[in-house]
């Protein structure tokens, strides 16, 4: 058998064989941003009435928005919104290597979309402490 002959089994194999991931492959090989996540279970935790905004924003990082109501008070709002695409490709090995001898290839995908939001209100009173606060979490 050819050199070249051999090369292009050996490479028809590979193909072959290791062509194929599904979605949550592709997905779990994405670069995480769970370390600058905000979750609801990241507001129980760190937010507690009585903190001051310098532990708030060091906990969840800048507000979205900043307001003052009649009395001076502040209320911070923390709104997020979070979309994720997942798409995964199968050409099929077996129709891969038919393909390549003129026989018929076969193609299958899947496409998921999610979208969250996470919307957090604190409200301050007049010595700049967390006087209340409240979320709202959707997924969709």
């Amino acid at each position: 058998m050819s050199k070249r002959r051999m090369s292009l089994g050996v490479l028809l194999i590979v193909t072959a064989c290791c062509g194929c991931m599904t979605a949550a492959e592709h997905q779990s090989s994405l670069p995480s941003t769970q370390a600058e996540e905000m979750t609801v279970g990241v507001v129980q935790k760190e937010i507690r009435v009585g903190m001051s905004g310098a532990d708030v924003a060091q906990a969840l990082g800048s507000p979205n928005i900043v307001t003052k109501d009649s009395a001076g008070n502040e209320t911070w709002v923390y709104d997020k919104i979070a979309s994720e695409v997942s798409y995964s490709k199968d050409a099929g090995g077996t129709g891969l290597i038919i393909n390549l001898f003129g026989g018929y290839g076969r193609e299958a995908g899947a496409v998921s979309t999610t979208q969250k939001t996470l919307t957090v209100v604190i409200k301050y009173d007049a010595k700049g402490l967390v006087e209340s606060f409240s979320y709202h979490a959707s997924k969709f």
